[in-house]
């Protein structure tokens, strides 16, 4: 052998020697020694308290998945016991992130181009801590020291990892700014569930949506109110691609409040957005206002299934909309499309809701009306006092400037009972600033039309209303079907009511209200009879006093009301009927909802009334009382020279006339064309 050869020889061997005992001081050597140094650069590096508290090895081994010589290149098995994550300094509580071992293996061929791969982390027990304070903090959120210095330049290193996996783990999640305290848990589910098989379609456009692989329970409290739920989730890889749709499955009870999600998020570790198919449902609408953030009404029980989508990074706020659901507010069904803002200065809720057919009662709660024995139905204590009839249920006005809406409502059919056929209910509702409006307001009555602006402005103290409505052509035939001698009749009922008040209930809207009320009826009856129909058995008595048991025709009745201060007096209210012309006097105190009218009748012709005294209305609406005031009636001929100096009104009750079905006059024209000219 030649002396080089020789050389070449020994230097092998050497090399040899040097990789022999470099793999042998590698396998022998105790990882643990590092321990300190990696606690103490990580703990620097993450600002925050870290440590490997347990075993720390390596094991080196060929990867099977491999091929050609890449084969023969052993891989480091990195394993690590008992690690914890500590919380910042300004955070309560020990711990964030406690592991009972975490596995790891390291590509060493990337380590060349400066890339840390891992194509795989498995974690044993993870269970997690997460919180944030009243003034926002949280512990999830890392202050990194090399963000820290401006200077230092990026690393030209890369980190890249293929997938995560682990088995049962928890998180605790308690947020003082949502009031919420809960636990959540996840478990593997054994193996992968398809998208298809739990939303019955498949996934989004830009790629195959991946499969469910763990499952979650939580419980605990959400804004104070009980939470329990459970649901599915992707893969931690599927976490990590903002450009793939991460699976999400949820059913959660918060309260009475119940929302069952599935579909997916995009971009999940920036909350990029969402597309999934939303059911909710509850007790009150209002009560999603802690849940969600929207300002809703109170409503009856209430039931809905459509499809949301979120963007949740756009410049103006996040947007979400709730397209074409269908759904049951108590037993109304609702339609539509909604569209929520999450802008400044106020978020803004916009679209269309449609019903086919509206229950009259599923509206109350919203204006105020809320029934005793509706609230009875949903386990509520009623505040309307047993002795009073005009809604006292206060308006939520501290809520409306929380929120902007501009929503249209329409409604085919109403349903109030087969006493009041009402249909095409249809209103524009704008909130702004606190400031409530319906322009229009409108819906069909009895043949006829209401048509009304009210105006809320909830920004006061106490709250301001003004409504304007007009009744036109309101078939007395249709308005009481339920009175035969009604059903023949032409006759029409039209009117204009103006009405200003404040107030945070309809009660004292009502009891502070100024304005007029005016009203005509032509071509109508009034009877006993009827009085009972309707239930008033105060009417019942005038009528037989009056007439007896007779059906009395009414060629007109006319009414022209001044209210000031809550109070109303009639400065015209007349009932001209084929009998006698009967004038109504007094006033109606709306704010005690006491009564003192008088009610004078003048005979027709040779029929003379046998009531020899005027009658009287006293009392509250709940209790009237009427009876026979002591003294004559005033002589014949004196009402139509008493009604001759007031009736300026009658001009403007002109207004209100209107040509009958058949063409013929309005008789309401004629009487207040002479009652007008004898001013």
């Amino acid at each position: 052998m030649t002396r080089t050869g020789k050389v070449f020889r020994w230097l092998g061997g050497i090399v040899l020697l040097l990789i022999v005992a470099l793999a042998i001081f590698i396998a022998t050597f105790d990882w643990n020694r590092l321990k300190p140094a990696i606690n103490d650069k990580v703990s620097a590096e993450l600002r925050r308290p870290f440590a490997i508290r347990g075993d720390l090895g390596v094991d080196w081994s060929r990867n099977p998945d491999e091929g050609g010589w890449r084969a023969w290149v052993p891989w480091p098995h990195i394993h690590a016991e008992d690690v914890w994550l500590g919380n910042p300094k300004n955070m309560p509580g020990d711990s964030m992130v406690t592991l009972q071992r975490v596995d790891a293996s390291i590509a060493p061929l990337a380590l060349l181009g400066k890339e840390l791969l891992i194509p795989r982390i498995w974690l044993k027990r993870p269970n997690a801590s997460l919180q944030r304070l009243a003034n926002g903090d949280n512990n999830w959120t890392f202050d990194l020291a090399a963000d820290q210095d401006p200077k230092q330049p990026p690393s030209d290193w890369s980190f890249t990892v293929h997938d995560i996996v682990f088995d049962k783990g928890q998180i605790a999640f308690k947020d003082a700014t949502l009031k919420a305290d809960f636990r959540a848990v996840i478990d593997p589910l054994g193996k992968p569930l398809p998208f298809s098989e739990v939303t019955g379609k498949q996934g989004g456009d830009k790629a195959a949506t991946p499969d469910y692989v763990f499952g979650w329970q939580v419980k605990g409290k959400y804004n104070g109110e009980p939470l329990s739920g459970s649901g599915k989730i992707g893969g931690m890889l599927s976490l990590q691609s903002a450009d793939l749709p991460f699976p999400l499955q949820a059913d959660v009870r918060s309260g009475s409040t119940r929302v069952v999600v599935a579909g997916t998020l995009s971009d999940p570790l920036n909350l990029g957005g969402l597309d999934v198919q939303l059911k909710f449902s509850g007790e009150s609408l209002s009560n999603l206002y802690g849940l969600t953030g929207v300002l809703l009404p109170n409503t009856p029980p209430y039931a809905t299934d459509g499809h949301l989508t979120a963007r949740l990074h756009q410049p103006g706020g996040a947007v979400f909309e709730y397209q074409k659901f269908d759904g049951k507010i108590g037993d109304s069904d609702i339609h539509g499309s909604l569209k929520y803002v999450a802008g400044k200065p106020r978020p803004t809720l916009s679209g269309a809701v449609n019903s086919r057919q509206l229950r009259l009662a599923d509206l109350a709660p919203l204006i105020g009306a809320d029934s005793n024995a509706a609230k009875a139905g949903r386990g509520e204590k009623s505040r309307q006092p047993a002795d009073k009839v005009l809604p006292v249920e206060q308006f939520d006005t501290q809520s409306w400037s929380k929120m902007d809406a501009d929503v249209k409502f329409a409604a085919a059919r109403i349903e109030r009972g087969s006493d009041l056929p009402l249909s095409d209910l249809a209103t524009h509702l704008k909130l702004n600033n606190g400031e409530l409006r319906l322009d229009p307001l409108r819906f069909g009555m009895a043949g006829g039309s209401l048509n009304a602006v009210v105006r809320l402005d909830g920004g006061k103290k106490p709250m301001r209303g003004q409504v304007d409505m007009h009744a036109r052509k309101l078939q007395l035939k249709q308005l009481l079907p339920n009175v035969e001698a009604m059903k023949r009749s032409l006759g029409q009922m039209n009117g204009d009511a103006r009405l200003t008040g404040s107030g945070n209930s309809v009660a004292e809207l009502l009891a502070t209200s100024n304005g007029d009320l005016r009203l005509l009826i032509n071509n109508g009856v009034i009877s006993r009879s009827l009085m009972e129909i309707l239930g008033l058995n105060v009417g019942n008595y005038l009528v037989a006093q009056l007439f007896g048991d007779d059906v009395v025709g009414i060629n007109c009745a006319a009414a022209d009301v001044g209210i000031r201060s809550g109070v109303a007096a009639p400065r015209l209210f007349v009932f001209d009927t084929e009998n006698a012309v009967i004038n109504i006097t007094g006033n109606t105190n709306l704010a005690t909802e006491r009564l003192d009218l008088s009610i004078d009748p003048e005979s027709k012709g040779m029929r003379v009334l046998t009531l020899r005294s005027p009658l009287y209305v006293k009392g509250t609406f709940k209790h009237p009382d009427a009876g026979v005031k002591a003294g004559p009636l005033i002589a014949r001929g004196a009402a139509a020279v008493a009604l001759g100096a007031v009736l300026t009104p009658a001009a403007a009750l002109l207004a209100l006339v209107s040509p009958s079905e058949g063409g013929e006059e309005n008789p309401c024209g004629q009487i207040l064309r002479e009652m007008k000219g004898k001013k």
